[in-house]
């Protein structure tokens, strides 16, 4: 059991049976009162974030999370299967739980796998990855007084919003969080 001190950013922790990432944690005390940690917090199954405050006397679980290697495989469906660079069982997820990054997921791609009680509650990519164009609708000219984005589509079918200057055969670093274009690769 943790206490209010070890409350931290990144700290994965168990509140109400569910495991949950700290996004952020502010302590604070005011004058007479008890001191608080003031924290938004992630769910990690399903990740939507609420507002949570911490008393003094409040004492949470760190959550036992294990990250294991995994490697994507194909779709099957609505369902992506993956296998797990250890063992070499396939395993087979509905694209809640992998969430948001199954639209950047190529055969072959390298995932990380957080488990919790031993069942996947989340896949996460790496942070940034490289993907090449496969079609961009041609830049117009004298549309550049501001930061224009076009829409691209890049390996696996996704779209993307990118540059004027971005063209078919392009490599573009995308943002995996956010689903942004980030720089040219």
């Amino acid at each position: 059991m943790i206490g209010l001190k070890d409350i931290r950013k990144g700290k994965v922790i168990v509140l109400d049976g569910e495991p949950y990432v700290v996004a952020s944690a502010e302590f604070s005390r005011k004058q007479q009162r008890r001191p608080v940690v003031r924290s938004t917090i992630k769910h990690l199954a399903t990740g939507k974030s609420r507002e949570h405050t911490f008393m003094q006397s409040d004492r949470v679980e760190e959550a036992a999370i294990d990250r294991v290697a995994w490697q994507f495989l194909y779709r099957n469906g609505e369902l992506c299967v993956f296998m797990n660079m250890q063992t070499y069982d396939q395993v087979e997820l509905g694209e809640d739980i992998v969430g948001e990054p199954a639209r950047f997921l190529l055969e072959g791609q390298d995932v990380e796998a957080v488990l919790f009680d031993g069942a996947p509650v989340a896949v996460e990519l790496p942070i940034k990855i490289d993907r090449k164009v496969e079609s961009a609708p041609p830049g117009i000219k004298g549309d550049t007084s501001t930061n224009v984005m076009k829409e691209v589509v890049i390996e696996g079918g996704t779209k993307v919003k990118a540059p004027l200057f971005i063209k078919a055969g392009d490599s573009i670093r995308i943002d995996t969080r956010t689903g942004e274009y980030v720089e040219r690769a």
